[in-house]
């Protein structure tokens, strides 16, 4: 794949799948320079000879060589050497979300910790269709964990809260998402029709993720990169990717994959932002720029009360109240305090218009 110029003097591999050691090829990027990582390490799962269903049949559970280590000792040395590799290449906000099971998420977490990240979040994906437990000797493992955590304690990490409410209809997204794992179509095979890769994560997921917590053009880093799933999600949603992978076979599947696919168009790519996160526009500068005028009357969406803008940009009425839109809507409907913005229209041909259409349009100018 092309490697793209980064923002800055440093060049960074962008929209990449790079070979090798993920430690080391993290350690051979530039400080500071990414703005995600998404993680999803070996588990350590530690099986014990083979896994049969009810009828015999061998599942195609994870036994790769890449999941296997000597002892705890070992997975935890391996855990901080890469965890300590991400952090030093995450921008100061910057924030990293790794994913794991009962097997591993708890070192990993205490790792993190250890390793100076501050966490915000652990987030159970409750799997709709988990593997049942075949044994019948366990509960099924129905979830993952996740843990979102930021570069560090006073880290300003990217978190779009609106736009997390509008996918989750409305209400306020939980640390509990209910999604199915990776099947049926979406789930990529090799030349024998076997699954390409054993943990292959939904796309449901990693939308989540990426809408949640990074901005269009923003660098998402995968160094446990596997079959791709980070690389064609985040080409899709139009930020960068930097994947690490040091199998071959699975590189080769992700590369094929992240070519097919194509990014949304720059409309469809902005989300709902949260309101305190907008560029302040004080109502002064609507008088200022001449989209309102001295003497003009604004009406209260209720149709109950109008008062004149004055040159300042405060208002007054006939009864002789004064003070910002705030102020004065407040003190007409005797409450505590008033949005102005969505209080106060301007009737203009016959029309009533909301003043704040006046200021989403400046804001519009700013970005």
């Amino acid at each position: 794949m092309m490697k793209t110029k980064a923002k800055g003097a440093s060049e960074l591999p962008l929209n990449t799948i790079l070979p090798g050691d993920c430690v080391e090829v993290m350690n051979a990027l530039p400080e500071n320079s990414v703005d995600l990582i998404f993680a999803d390490p070996p588990y350590n799962l530690q099986l014990r000879g083979d896994l049969h269903r009810p009828d015999n049949s061998k599942v195609d559970a994870v036994d790769d060589h890449w999941d296997q280590f000597a002892s705890f000792e070992a997975y935890d040395r391996f855990t901080k050497d890469w965890l300590k590799a991400a952090r030093r290449i995450l921008k100061p906000n910057g924030a990293i979300w790794v994913i794991g099971s009962y097997h591993n998420i708890f070192r990993v977490g205490a790792a993190l910790q250890n390793e100076g990240y501050w966490i915000l979040n652990d987030v159970v994906w409750r799997k709709a269709n988990p593997m049942p437990n075949f044994r019948g000797k366990r509960l099924t493992n129905a979830h993952e964990t996740m843990i979102w955590a930021s570069k560090s304690e006073k880290a300003k990490y990217t978190f779009n809260y609106e736009a997390l409410k509008e996918l989750n209809e409305g209400v306020q997204m939980r640390s509990d998402w209910v999604l199915p794992i990776c099947n049926g179509h979406e789930r990529l095979k090799d030349a024998n029709g076997d699954k390409a890769h054993p943990t292959q994560k939904p796309q449901s997921l990693l939308h989540r993720v990426l809408i949640g917590s990074t901005n269009p053009g923003d660098v998402v880093l995968d160094p446990f990169f596997g079959t791709g799933t980070t690389g064609a999600v985040a080409k899709m949603l139009g930020r960068n990717f930097i994947g690490i992978e040091r199998e071959e076979a699975y590189r080769e599947v992700a590369e094929a994959r992240i070519a097919k696919i194509r990014k949304f168009d720059n409309e469809a790519l902005e989300v709902t932002r949260a309101k305190r996160a907008e560029p302040r526009v004080p109502f002064g500068q609507l008088v200022e720029r001449g989209m309102l005028r001295p003497g003009e009357e604004l009406w209260s969406s209720n149709g109950r009360h109008k008062a004149k803008v004055r040159a300042d940009g405060t208002l007054t009425n006939e009864d002789d109240i004064k003070g910002s839109i705030h102020q004065v809507g407040a003190k007409l409907e005797g409450a505590p305090s008033c949005n102005g913005w969505t209080y106060w229209c301007i009737k203009r041909d016959g029309k009533q218009i909301p003043i704040d259409a006046m200021r989403q349009q400046i804001r519009q100018e700013m970005r």
